[in-house]
């Protein structure tokens, strides 16, 4: 069955932008269609509700434009070269760089939201007004599948805004320019039911993925919606939001996850590719980024090495990240058992580890990958450790077939939603609602097996048996902390689930690397200078309120707790 994404071309093709000028719109420089004639054409109605495609988020490197990514901000990885916006980010100062487009996560997703809304808003307000297209019109304005998109979208929007500010203005409806549109804020719980209520909505007009065609390529369908509320029920029952531990929010998010383990989605048979294909059985939405030259690509100047045609190589994944590999037999490395070797790190780790991660000496696009210096300390010319703060690269970021040379091209999609997820989402909510039953050892398990983890005598791929709900929570955080590494997860589930003293307040490490004459390495693990240590506060759970959105509201909203 075919998924349906979020597709570039819908990006690139939109044909309208809001204009700062009242009840206009610009559609080409010099002429302008107001609202009234945008609405009583459906065509041009069409085209207004694709807008709303341009406001939603698209890819995992996001921060200062192109140099940073939520890895970066997580335990995942740090920043090599130490950009501005990463590194305030990695110091709690997220004020510094909040009033401004340089710290995209912050006031730019606050904004974006917003402007999403507004055309949300807008449509859904004028929706009714839309007279019936002629059989020939295109694009093709379907009234109920507009309304389930613009539901959807804004459904999402607000997801976006909660899961980092918590409780933010709830604005419903649409607005001129000159309107009073300070609202205060709406607590957490009120926008999540506003979000269910959109998501349920949405659900009965949006179609099921087999029933979009090649010209509705793009478009969120009933399991997207599905897979939203999902994750937000989910969220809603976490720690963060769900101090007391009610276990009937618990269930609701289980419940929700179930819905979508049907038989309609399933695994990739393959790990390693899942960024990288045009579809898939387990893709429910994605942003799908078709072949595009790699010269001047931003993925290339972020991932890459600096030996791969001037790229910088700023990605680079943490020992702390590394280490909750486990040996190919599922067993942790700190277990005496597992066959682990310090001095050979890297050998039978599980699959995943080699999805994820470029280490040295591996080979690597023709040749072997150098991380290492000398024991008098002289960097090897060709080595590229003073750009890899910890000797690793992301190789989810920059699979093997992406080269400089010889005109490559780069696929790498944004993942919305996609059936691993869910299996994980599901197995969380539902441990903590009832405990760890057979239905959640059974999802874990087809992870893990999908990942390449040899079964083991008992077939439970490495898990332990009998676990409590104790220790069943601390290896499905451990599944989601591997299976979902650089998707856009790690950064939010350390703030929805309050761990941040335990995973960020903690030495980032690296692996130093030192080549013997005979030609061995051997490998010591070192602690990150202070330029890449991180710090967490408690406050850190929740990004603040942007100051200029604190400034213009005169005083009605509230910054959020620590921020003031």
């Amino acid at each position: 069955m075919k998924k349906y994404t979020i597709h570039i071309t819908i990006l690139l093709l939109t044909l309208f932008s809001v204009s700062c000028k009242k009840d206009y719109l610009e559609r080409t420089p010099g002429v302008a269609l107001d609202e009234d004639q945008i609405f009583s054409d459906p065509a041009q109605a069409a085209r207004f509700a694709d807008n709303a495609y341009n406001y939603v988020i698209t890819k995992y490197v996001r921060f200062n434009d192109h140099r940073g990514c939520t890895a970066q901000a997580s335990d995942e990885a740090v920043s090599g070269n130490s950009e501005g916006s990463v590194t305030s980010l990695n110091r709690g100062l997220y004020h510094d760089h909040s009033t401004g487009p340089s710290l995209n996560d912050i006031y730019g997703v606050w904004r974006l939201m917003y402007a999403g809304i507004a055309i949300e808003n807008k449509m859904l307000a004028r929706l009714a007004e839309v007279p019936a297209a002629p059989p020939a019109t295109v694009p093709i304005f379907d009234p109920v599948r507009v309304e389930g998109e613009m539901r959807f979208l804004r459904a999402l929007s607000y997801f976006e805004l909660t899961k980092r500010f918590g409780g933010v203005p709830l604005v419903t409806q649409a607005f001129d320019v000159n309107d009073d549109v300070n609202f205060p804020r709406n607590s957490f719980d009120e926008v999540t039911k506003f979000i269910v209520s959109e998501l349920d909505v949405a659900v009965t007009k949006l179609g099921n993925d087999a029933d979009y065609t090649a010209s509705m390529y793009g478009r969120p369908t009933k399991g997207a919606a599905q897979a939203l509320k999902a994750r937000v029920l989910l969220y809603a029952a976490s720690p963060l939001n769900n101090p007391t531990g009610d276990k009937s929010k618990w269930k609701a998010a289980a419940d929700a996850a179930q819905v979508l383990m049907d038989g309609r989605y399933l695994l990739q048979p393959t790990y390693g590719d899942l960024l990288n294909l045009p579809n898939s059985p387990e893709y429910i939405m994605i942003r799908i980024k078709g072949p595009t030259p790699l010269a001047g690509e931003m993925m290339q100047d972020f991932s890459m090495s600096p030996g791969s045609g001037g790229a910088q190589g700023q990605m680079n994944p943490t020992q702390n990240h590394v280490d909750m590999y486990e040996m190919a037999n599922g067993k942790a490395i700190t277990d005496p058992t597992s066959g682990y070797d310090p001095q050979k790190p890297y050998a039978n780790r599980e699959p995943r580890f080699y999805n994820n991660i470029i280490y040295n000496d591996l080979d690597w696009q023709g040749r072997k990958i150098q991380m290492w210096s000398t024991p008098a300390g002289a960097l090897d010319y060709n080595t590229t450790i003073t750009y890899t703060a910890t000797r690793y690269y992301c190789k989810k970021y920059w699979p093997e077939v992406y080269r400089t040379v010889g005109g490559s091209t780069t696929l790498l999609n944004y993942i919305y939603f996609r059936y691993g997820e869910v299996l994980l989402n599901y197995a969380e909510a539902q441990n903590e609602a009832v405990g760890p039953d057979a239905s959640v050892y059974a999802q874990l398990i087809a992870i893990r097996k999908r990942a390449g983890i040899a079964a083991g005598t008992d077939n439970l791929y490495g898990l332990k048996a009998n676990m409590t709900a104790d220790e069943m929570r601390v290896a499905i955080r451990h599944e989601r902390a591997i299976e979902l590494a650089f998707e856009d997860h790690r950064w939010y589930d350390i703030m929805r689930w309050k761990i941040g003293a335990s995973t960020i307040a903690v030495p980032m490490r690296g692996m130093d690397v030192v080549r013997q004459t005979n030609g061995t390495f051997v490998y010591t693990p070192f602690v990150l200078s202070p330029t890449f240590q991180k710090t967490w506060t408690e406050k850190q759970n929740l990004y603040p309120i942007p100051r200029a959105e604190i400034y213009k509201s005169k005083g009605i909203l509230t910054q959020n707790p620590g921020w003031e």
